[in-house]
């Protein structure tokens, strides 16, 4: 059993309405209201009912084309049609120039109901946020409408077989060929690599195209999988992986076999341009994980309501939401689930506002590994939690719970582990660039916020090798900040764990000192 998006989308009204309003994004009530209800009418009617079977069936290659699950095509043009791919791209585009906040909450109410699907969404609408920034002009011209229409998809390519995170020793060439270039190599985990929700799909690619070590020789290509007059482009599937979950969403290894190409804004500056996207896609993973803890918090929350067991057993049995342990495991899964919505909405505004206001884009490069971060691990911690709630029941295919667990896992591996996330916390955010942290100091003034700024200040004072041991714990310890920071925006409902912040806050900066010392 799923619940309707009805309740989830009561509460991001309510986190709406609770930012401050220098942070809330102008729009208009009744624009909301609306946006959101269609959203969820599309999400419960659409793609809901899709994701158990999309789960079982799968996806499959034949004739060296990937055949997504039954009813994925169908999905796929009820989300383009509704304006859904390109909501807050520009105008000029075709897209609805809507604030990201916005974004923020129909894509979290779609990967509630199909995390699978909505893979396929998210790389789309990040690949055009990419364009409309580093594409020339006619290539954006062409693509983006194109893109928000749903008559083509994209993809993002990095990983190769031994240069996953470490793209420094990547393989993959491009080479000049008049007014293109051609690249030659191979790329693996691949979401949404083939398949036929498009007919033409465009591959946001890293490939080297100087001699510089490391990621300096890298550029930044358009890969059409078919060339204009819809001949093949020499990109073939090499196989799609067998995966813990997620089996609506193919992840695919790609051959290219002097594929024509398109650069894209500046020669060998491809991986700090391709931030654009893999930011927009790490916001996706926080709202991926904001999605599975919302539903299976729903799901538990409804399940203790109607569950009778225990009691006075001379007595009816009562409802085990009643049972104290019970209650404090709802309260502490409502509790992450609402401090995430709430990072969740103020990294979109923050990075919403980004092109024009210096603090809000700082801000947002602090934020940015927390949510992603705490994104995946909140979806994942939260869920089992639920699991438990449900008891035998939860661990059965009769309640959707086992399925997210599995589709929510890979949140902390892809678009950057939660140990990638920690170093580029503590050593790029809190050291290089501390601009989003001296914003942050001046909005967080609670008692953990200070305390957390007296750890700063000794992960300075440590050499590289100790702040690297303790990235991890420094990640945490920010995350109670942060959560410190943004409490009094929750509902009364979630309210618990704020009310032991301390302790874990003292719990992981011992750990980081333990680590910075040696």
């Amino acid at each position: 059993m799923i619940p309707t998006s009805a309740a989830e989308i009561a509460r991001f009204r309510a986190a709406h309405d609770a930012m401050p309003d220098a942070t809330r994004p102008e729009i208009d009530p009744g624009l909301l209201d609306s946006i959101l209800d269609a959203a969820g009418r599309l999400a419960d009617d659409v793609l809901a009912p899709l994701d158990g079977l999309a789960d079982r069936q799968g996806c499959r290659v034949e004739r060296g084309r990937v055949l997504t699950p039954d009813g994925y095509p169908s999905a796929w043009q009820a989300v383009a049609d509704g304006g859904w791919l390109g909501l807050d791209l520009g105008e000029e585009y075709g897209g609805s120039d809507l604030p990201l906040p916005l974004k923020a909450m129909t894509m979290a109410l779609f990967d509630r109901a199909g995390l699978a699907f909505n893979m396929a969404c998210g790389a789309t609408a990040s690949a055009s946020v990419l364009l409309a920034e580093h594409a020339p002009e006619h290539v954006a011209a062409d693509w983006i409408p194109a893109l928000i229409a749903g008559r083509r998809a994209a993809t993002i390519c990095i990983s190769e077989s031994d240069a996953g995170s470490d793209v420094g020793r990547m393989r993959t060439r491009a080479e000049p060929d008049g007014d293109h270039w051609r690249i030659h190599g191979t790329k693996q985990w691949i979401s949404f690599g083939d398949h036929d929700l498009a007919p033409r799909i465009g591959h946001c690619l890293l490939a080297r195209t100087g001699d510089a070590p490391g990621g300096r020789g890298l550029s930044l290509f358009l890969v059409p999988s078919t060339l204009d007059d819809g001949s093949p482009n020499g990109v073939s599937v090499i196989r799609i992986e067998d995966k813990l979950g997620l089996h609506g969403s193919p992840t695919c290894a790609l051959s290219f076999d002097g594929s024509q190409a398109v650069l894209l804004g500046t020669p060998e500056r491809g991986l700090p341009q391709l931030f654009t996207m893999i930011s927009m896609m790490r916001l996706q993973v926080a709202c991926q994980g904001l999605s599975a803890a919302a539903r299976a918090t729903e799901i538990a929350e409804t399940y203790a309501a109607e569950r009778r067991q225990g009691g006075d057993p001379t007595q009816p049995p009562v409802p085990i939401a009643l049972h104290p342990d019970i209650r404090r495991q709802l309260a502490e899964m409502r509790s992450r689930t609402e401090i995430l919505r709430a990072v969740v909405l103020q990294l979109a505004a923050c990075m919403d506002r980004s092109p024009d206001d210096p603090d809000a884009a700082a801000l947002a490069q602090f934020l940015l590994p927390l949510a992603k971060a705490h994104g995946a691990e909140t979806g994942f911690d939260v869920t089992n939690a639920a699991i438990q709630v449900l008891g035998g029941a939860g661990y059965t295919r009769d309640w959707p719970l086992e399925q997210t667990l599995r589709d929510i896992r890979v949140a902390a591996i892809y678009e950057g582990t939660t140990g990638m996330q920690g170093i580029d916390f503590a050593e790029r955010r809190l050291i290089r660039d501390p601009s989003g942290y001296d914003v942050f100091r001046k909005e967080a003034t609670g008692p953990i916020a200070a305390a957390f700024g007296s750890l700063v200040a000794d992960l300075r004072a440590a050499p590289a090798p100790r702040r690297l041991a303790a990235a991890d714990a420094v990640l945490r310890a920010g995350w109670l900040a942060v959560a410190e920071w943004l409490g009094p925006r929750l509902p009364g409902d979630a309210r618990q764990q704020l009310e032991d912040l301390d302790g874990q806050f003292t719990l992981y900066a011992g750990r980081a000192r333990r680590a910075l010392k040696g």
